[in-house]
């Protein structure tokens, strides 16, 4: 029984003792799951969970029905799940509120591993700024596969004069968790930037988001 584990490793008084991030990706889960099962004390059962899922990703990434089949689990956890990471995403979010200076890359790189390192198939967005820096807008564009997703440099120019931007950040994810620019990433990043340069704007960086990694083409010096 979690009970009866020493005080300081079970993970709530861990946690209210050492602070979230001395907490182990199981640990962290059993927090929110809450309970185990009979004969399964809810560590085991998130350990569990991480095997069969492969990450705390994966869980975010199942279907409601991959989910539900696990014993201890079901719509309620479902939903909670769903609304913690939309939470999560949102609070990022609000660092990159329209009017905000992007001072730093950091904050765009926190924004956008939040946005799409959950997603389960290679998806191409764009950060849309104005002359001074400030956020405007952001936008997932393009959908593709498991390894690629088409991306037509005309759509990427109409949306950006039409949000009036002076800069952008490119952005797409590897669904492999491979943190590095291919051949492609690289041809696809020139022709951008030299259909936006065509109307005055500026492309800013190309980030690659593989899970909690982010490749920036600016500080490879790509750009």
């Amino acid at each position: 029984m979690l009970k009866d584990w020493p005080i300081m490793e079970q993970p709530r008084e861990k946690l209210l003792s050492l602070g979230s991030q001395s907490l182990s990706d199981a640990e962290l889960l059993a927090i929110f799951i809450r309970t185990g099962v009979q004969g399964i004390n809810v560590v085991d059962l998130s350990r569990q969970l991480l095997k069969t899922f492969g990450s705390l990703s994966g869980i975010f990434n199942a279907s409601q029905e991959e989910l539900c089949q696990i014993k201890g689990l079901g719509n309620a956890k479902y939903v909670q799940l769903q609304a913690c990471l939309e939470m999560v995403k949102r609070c990022l979010a609000e660092e990159l509120v329209r009017g905000e200076t992007l001072t730093s890359s950091q904050a765009s790189k926190n924004f956008l591993i939040a946005q799409l390192r959950h997603e389960f198939r290679e998806v191409f967005a764009v950060l849309l700024l104005d002359s001074q820096h400030q956020v405007i807008h952001f936008e997932k564009l393009f959908y593709g596969t498991l390894n690629a997703a088409a991306v037509y440099p005309r759509i990427v120019v109409e949306v950006a004069i039409r949000q009036h931007a002076s800069a952008v950040i490119l952005a797409h994810n590897h669904p492999s968790g491979v943190a590095e620019a291919s051949l492609a990433d690289k041809q696809i990043t020139q022709t951008l930037s030299d259909a936006l340069l065509l109307v005055d704007i500026n492309v800013l960086d190309h980030m690659i988001i593989a899970g909690h990694q982010c490749y920036s083409f600016a500080e490879h010096g790509l750009l």
